[in-house]
């Protein structure tokens, strides 16, 4: 069997192969259609089987993934590109070069334990891929207002500009409300994530906007993960910080991981522990064990995507009393 290690980025895939103790050289192909077809037919001359690494990088690594995924007699690994740090830190690595990034890869395929990448489905995926995108969207009409409330406030001087900012806000909501009404649209055509949809929004605090973002990103994931699974893919699980006796520090949440799901599931905790009783009162008990409010806000938002995890696996709306009984 071949194992490859690939750094990927929007113009070359430059790879590291290994066939028994033989390290080959290093060689790149076009990150294109037709490179992937190149590159899947060096993958597996003389017959061999291959395994495949590469880091997430988003919609450079995506169609790539896909094209080996679909392709015979290769395995494809897409790894957290922070794992594949920490790991070139643990082998004291000099430097960084697309051909040591691909040794590295090559490395940690080797040395680590093999976990299969599994696409979600084309329309998850298209899913995603526009929620995503809202959110870029969000972020641009955030910087707009912010320089339109700066440009108002030189008067007549900043009327033109102020004018043609205001035009720029209207021009890119009207763009996210077309990109959020086409993604509900494609959700409501899958009976499974038109079910999950409505599920998310029996929940106090979660809306349309607000459950199509995180059903994006919730759908892509394996259906046998666990609860705690979950937590930790979204960065949401406490870590301990402890050593001897001198040190002894509070846990803190590891923020490793899906940081969209993460931005997503924020204000739904901060407007349930305002607007749903059972939620508020579970709040008020963190505030009262001495946790500061953001503290209080992060717990709740693990305590959600628990309680989201049992309602897709149950089939059941928002019940408050299981999130917290009120006494």
């Amino acid at each position: 069997m071949n194992y490859i290690g690939v750094d990927v980025d929007s113009v070359l895939l430059v790879c590291r192969k290994q066939y028994g103790d033989k390290r080959y050289a290093t060689k790149a192909f076009k990150n294109t259609s037709v490179g992937h077809r190149q590159f899947i037919k060096w993958a597996t001359q003389r017959g061999r089987t291959a395994r495949v690494c590469m880091e997430a990088t988003g919609v450079y690594s995506l169609p790539f993934a896909l094209a080996l995924h679909s392709a015979d007699s290769i395995e494809v690994a897409v790894t957290n590109p922070k794992a594949i740090k920490k790991f070139a830190d643990a082998r004291l690595q000099r430097g960084k070069t697309d051909a040591m990034d691909a040794d590295t890869i090559l490395e940690y395929l080797i040395r680590m334990p093999f976990r299969p990448w599994q696409p979600a489905s084309e329309e998850i995926l298209e899913i995603q891929h526009i929620t995503r995108r809202i959110v870029q969207l969000n972020t641009e009409l955030t910087r707009k207002r912010n320089r339109h409330k700066a440009t108002k406030r030189l008067g007549h001087m900043g009327r033109v500009v102020a004018n043609d900012t205001a035009v720029n806000m209207r021009h890119i909501q009207r763009r996210i409300d077309t990109l959020e009404a086409e993604a509900i649209n494609l959700a409501e055509c899958v009976p499974e994530l038109h079910e999950r949809f409505k599920l998310l929004n029996s929940i106090n605090g979660i809306g349309n906007k607000t459950a199509i973002r995180i059903l994006a990103e919730l759908a892509s994931l394996p259906a046998n993960m666990l609860a705690k699974q979950w937590a930790a893919h979204v960065g949401l699980d406490p870590r301990p910080y402890e050593s001897g006796t001198s040190t002894n520090k509070p846990r803190r949440v590891t923020k490793s991981g899906n940081r969209y799901l993460r931005e997503a599931l924020f204000f739904p905790a901060l407007v349930a522990s305002q607007k749903d009783k059972h939620v508020s009162a579970y709040y008020k008990k963190m505030l009262d064990n001495g946790k500061k409010p953001m503290q209080a806000i992060v717990v709740i938002m693990r305590k959600l995507l628990l309680a989201i995890w049992g309602m897709f696996k149950n089939k059941c709306e928002w019940d408050g009393n299981k999130f917290y009984k009120i006494a």
